[in-house]
């Protein structure tokens, strides 16, 4: 079982996309709270959840001792799903949240 760097920053990658989720998450509250909007910002906690998920997935895939996980369903959903599915989910959330961003004109 030799660990490689490619699959070491394959982890760190949807875990980095995590902390992202969860800032823009309290930033969102934050937003929130001013605007006085409804509190969807939890979305991009549960995405966040999804990425640190996917990313235990890769972890367990590191050391798992079977090198045919790639052709497997549920490690194929769980490393390609989860993260497209949560990227989605505070996609949708963000463009609830900051587009009036983009609305705004002078």
């Amino acid at each position: 079982m030799i660990i490689d760097a490619s699959s070491v920053f394959a982890t760190l990658g949807p875990a980095g996309i995590a902390v992202a989720l969860v800032v823009l998450g309290m930033l969102s509250k934050r937003l929130g709270a001013t605007t006085r909007t409804g509190a969807h910002y939890g979305w991009f906690f549960f995405s966040a959840l999804l990425m640190i998920v996917s990313a235990g997935a890769r972890v367990a895939g590191m050391w798992s001792v079977s090198q045919n996980l790639a052709n497997e369903p549920l490690w194929v959903l769980l490393y390609h799903g989860l993260p497209a599915l949560a990227i989605t989910i505070a996609v949708f959330t963000a463009w609830h949240y900051w587009s009036w961003l983009l609305a705004e004109r002078s």
